[in-house]
């Protein structure tokens, strides 16, 4: 039973949604609280685009029902790409809490801020056509990142991202990734916190900086990875089979040593 599990970034809806992969994800799992850390239906896509909605899909949906019958709590926290749900903030509804943002304490008692990411465009993105034609090539990568996996889940191959595979080796991409972790920490450091969980950017990482938290838990789009907690307090990333691709150990506590008999 994890503590927590964080996801975003779902795009449910869209053309590059990996629906029944995070189905099946979401089949396994036994957890106290799940966070849907923003773009969890991609409102935006349906409405410029022609919308997907297949029985993977569907089982997206009954597994959320699922997990809400069985005890989990559900957190929606919508990002840019379901926004429209924002005017649903501060509301309990009957399957889950609406929130813009808010903060997640561990079991050590470490206080994480969790938000989308996308309150930091202002400060990461630059705007302008290069921005536009960035755009454009992303989604013509992932159309090739769905094609190469078709093929590979053919040849009894495991998931290979081919998007991030290119990204890291951009020196573009990856300076707008520093500078968006950069905001992040500044940001926490700004409230007082310990760090943050988010998502946005379609790049999946766990990591400190001294002695704060930085928490990407991916997308599944491009990563399909997911963040949790376990009961001590641990930070772990993982694959969407479960594997741990990163961890945070939980912060040490001092324990007062008993008195020794006179």
């Amino acid at each position: 039973m994890k503590r927590a599990v964080f996801v975003s970034d779902v795009h449910l809806g869209s053309a590059h949604c990996h629906a029944a992969e995070f189905a099946t994800f979401l089949e396994g799992l036994q957890c106290r609280r799940l966070y849907l850390v923003g773009d969890i239906v991609d409102l935006w896509w349906m409405a410029q685009r022609r919308a997907r909605w297949d029985a993977a899909h569907q089982r997206v949906v009954e597994a959320l029902h699922a997990l809400a019958r069985s005890g989990t709590e559900l957190i929606y926290v919508p990002g840019n790409h379901d926004r429209a749900a924002r005017r649903f903030c501060g509301l309990l509804l009957p399957a889950m809490q609406v929130r813009r943002r808010l903060i997640h304490t561990t079991a050590d008692g470490r206080r994480l801020l969790v938000t989308h990411g996308d309150d930091f465009d202002a400060i990461t993105h630059f705007g302008g056509l290069q921005e536009r034609f960035g755009d454009w090539l992303y989604y013509r990568i992932l159309t090739g990142n769905r094609v190469v996996n078709q093929a590979r889940r053919r040849l009894g191959l495991r998931y290979w991202s081919l998007s991030d595979y290119l990204k890291k080796r951009s020196a573009a991409a990856e300076r707008y990734i520093a500078r968006f972790v950069g905001a992040c920490f500044e940001d926490v450091r700004k409230r007082g916190l310990d760090g943050i969980v988010c998502g946005h950017i379609h790049r999946a990482a766990l990591k400190r900086e001294g002695q704060l938290i930085y928490a990407n838990d991916g997308d599944w789009v491009e990563s399909l990875t997911a963040l949790w907690e376990t009961a001590d307090g641990t930070l772990q990333l993982v694959s969407h089979r479960g594997e741990v691709l990163a961890e945070v150990p939980p912060r040490l506590r001092l324990v007062k040593a008993p008195a020794l008999a006179a």
